[in-house]
């Protein structure tokens, strides 16, 4: 039978009142407080149980001083079989839930980056495809060309012309179903602002991108050793989108800042290198010195030309791991940005996978660890917390209480058994102990009989001395001081 959430910590409660009496009542406790903190989805219920329970004990302690001592239970209790008990169910609870929610948000994360990934990779491709098309085109139309201009040669033998002509009409189709596969492919390969993404020609040469670079104002310098003779042409068309991509991104997101451009050709292959420095901080005019501007904009710190969601990066890894090579890009301590490609001069074999996505989504599951790591803390530190805040009050009282009832050593040696009880309570102070104090085995026992009172007084009010915690016991009957004894505890 399920219980609501009010009713867990009540019967908790109770065990834990009944408790101050018998033991064994700790064991239901412990368990009705470790259901409401597994069970109990809210936090209020179960704390304003606790707290009323807390503030009625302390109620009537402060009432009843001679419950100090069943106090001092009461307290070991509410934090060992109640607060304890329901800190650590709450603990399980979140920390089930803290996992499942870490490992299901690492999950979406890091399908969102696959996808995104996958995106970037396909728009490549479709990239690709566009170079692919401009250079077959190209050499499909040269075909056509050369064969239209073989068919009029007037020393050409019939059959051999007719042969020529279907040359020409099948370059022809050719270039037409490559037109029509490439459109499909590149369907919605749209840059920003829904203009179509830029790419150059096939056959673009690096310093013919240099020059135009440097043509449009940017601060660009090349250095280009080596030939590329021999360079298969996946590897050309990489050099040349690394380079175009690292060019664009430095005008776009370092403008102003001087930009390197290093090829070097081997006998392995080629090695591109785009560097760029941080962009120089922008000095604007104040705007009642320009007629008609804005309000000024203040410098903004420079930054590196890091493509923007990294969708350029994980495209030019697409590119260079395609035509067998590799590419990494960093931030430089300087504040600028490079990138690097690695390009093989033979044709590239099998291309190893795709690098998968990064491992960002661990960041997610160890915020969740840190959170289930506080709540344990909470379930050590909370009733340790309130455990000494609860006695270090009850103690508190208990010595101003003691300190009350102060019966000084040469009062006490005063005292004769047989004295009238009205003379002897002139001497005695204000207040007595509200408790019976604990006493040792040789202590003698009270006297017997009807009529028989006990009143108990403090010896000292001191903590570090040899007779702290021991008390003179005063027994009257019938008006009369029968016994005065020293209890040591």
């Amino acid at each position: 039978m399920r219980m609501s959430g009010m009713a867990l910590p009540v019967v908790a409660s109770v065990c834990i009142g009944f408790g101050v009496t018998s033991l064994w009542w700790a064991l239901p406790a412990i368990g009705f407080s470790f259901l409401a903190g597994l069970r109990v989805e809210r936090v209020r219920p179960a704390a304003v149980v606790f707290a009323v329970l807390v503030a009625a004990g302390v109620l009537v302690i402060g009432s009843v001083p001679s419950w100090i001592v069943l106090g001092l239970r009461f307290v070991a209790l509410a934090v060992s079989t109640g607060m304890g008990p329901w800190l650590l169910g709450r603990f399980w609870r979140q920390s089930q839930e803290l996992v499942r929610a870490g490992w299901e948000r690492a999950e979406r994360l890091e399908r969102e980056q696959q996808l995104v990934a996958e995106q970037a990779r396909l728009r490549e491709r479709a990239r690709i495809a566009q170079d692919m098309h401009d250079a077959l085109g190209h050499d499909l139309s040269l075909i056509a060309l050369r064969a239209g201009a073989l068919k009029l040669a007037p020393d050409l033998a019939r059959p051999h012309r007719e042969a020529v002509q279907e040359i020409r009409a099948g370059a022809a189709t050719a270039i037409d179903r490559l037109g029509e596969v490439i459109g499909i492919l590149r369907d919605g390969d749209e840059g920003v602002g829904g203009t179509p993404a830029a790419h150059g020609p096939a056959d673009s040469d690096v310093p013919h991108l240099v020059a135009e670079a440097a043509a449009a104002g940017l601060d660009v310098r090349s250095e280009i050793t080596g030939e590329p003779d021999g360079l298969p042409r996946a590897s050309e068309h990489a050099a040349y989108r690394v380079v175009q991509e690292a060019l664009t991104n430095a005008a776009k997101h370092a403008p102003g800042a001087p930009v390197v451009v290093e090829v070097a050709y081997s006998a392995d292959g080629a090695r591109v290198r785009v560097a760029n420095g941080p962009a120089p901080a922008p000095v604007f005019a104040p705007a009642s010195a320009v007629p008609g501007t804005g309000p000024s904009v203040s410098a903004s710190t420079p930054r590196s030309a890091t493509p923007t969601g990294g969708r350029g990066l994980v495209g030019l890894t697409e590119r260079v791991r395609l035509a067998g090579g590799a590419f990494t890009h960093r931030a430089r301590p300087d504040g600028g940005f490079e990138v690097v490609a690695d390009l093989p001069r033979r044709a590239a074999g099998p291309v190893p996978a795709a690098p998968t996505a990064p491992p960002w989504p661990v960041r997610e599951l160890r915020r969740a660890r840190r959170t289930v790591g506080r709540t344990l803390a909470a379930v050590v530190l909370v009733p340790l917390a309130t455990a000494v805040l609860l006695t270090v009050a009850l103690r508190v009282w208990t010595f101003y209480v003691v300190g009350l009832s102060v019966l000084g050593p040469e009062v006490y040696a005063s005292l004769q058994v047989g004295q009238d009880q009205a003379a002897v309570e002139r001497l005695l102070p204000g207040h007595r102990l509200p408790y019976r104090p604990p006493s040792g085995p040789s202590t003698p026992a009270p006297p017997s009989g009807e009529g028989v009172s006990c009143a108990y007084y403090a010896i000292t009010a001191e903590l570090f001395v040899d007779r702290a915690g021991d008390a003179y016991r005063l027994c009257f009957r019938d008006s009369r001081l029968v016994s005065r004894d020293v209890l040591v505890s």
